[in-house]
């Protein structure tokens, strides 16, 4: 694995901070069910800022996700998730990352950070695609990431389960594996940017029907 990163062979690469825009973003996960299929879900509340550093491998990201916001596309399922035998929303409302490295490695990056779920923090390696830099529609500047990671929910504390009959097989996996598809603004330096520069409504990000 190559431990140096040139950010002029990234095409567009900026230095800067950059919000995640929830509207063109999404957080997804999928989890084995009955042994034969997976079921897939996402968070529809989430926010997060990147940051981009002159040398690639000093840049960061933070993040967090309300939990209650997940959508499996069942509202009992949902609402069994929210729950104390899963995520316990009531006591713990949120998931968050922060990135602790950041290394290349094969066709991206691999960031590492401590996540914090169900009110317990362990490192996860987040393998990181970036996917482009560029101007959007309304004077302001856009990138996009794509970004992987399997966790096991037992590391969490997250252990409810039920045996199949044949006392083999589990209802649930234990693996989860998550997608985030990242579209972030690129915010006006500080004290850069006035009311008055239709760049800084740029960064915002436009209407959600966008």
């Amino acid at each position: 694995m190559s431990t140096t990163v040139d950010s002029t062979t990234i095409p567009g690469y900026q230095v800067g901070v950059w919000n995640i825009d929830p509207v063109h973003s999404e957080v997804s996960f999928s989890v084995r069910h009955m042994m034969v299929s997976k079921v897939r879900g996402r968070f529809g509340t989430f926010e997060g800022q990147i940051v981009t550093a002159a040398d690639p491998l000093q840049s960061s990201v933070t993040a967090t996700i309300d939990l209650s916001s997940i959508d499996t596309n069942d509202a009992n399922r949902d609402g069994h998730l929210r729950s104390a035998d899963f995520f316990d929303v009531e006591t713990h409302p949120k998931m968050t990352f922060k990135s602790t490295s950041v290394a290349a490695g094969g066709d991206g990056f691999v960031v590492r950070g401590d996540l914090t779920l169900h009110g317990v923090t362990k490192e996860v390696t987040l393998n990181v695609e970036a996917n482009g830099f560029g101007p959007d529609a309304f004077g302001g500047v856009r990138a996009g990431f794509t970004a992987t990671t399997e966790i096991s929910r037992k590391d969490f504390g997250v252990e409810f389960n039920m045996v199949l009959p044949d006392g083999v097989g589990v209802v649930i996996g234990d693996k989860v594996q998550i997608t985030i598809e990242a579209e972030a603004v690129l915010q006006p330096a500080a004290g850069a940017a006035s009311a008055a520069d239709p760049s800084a409504e740029a960064a915002a990000g436009e209407p959600a029907a966008s």
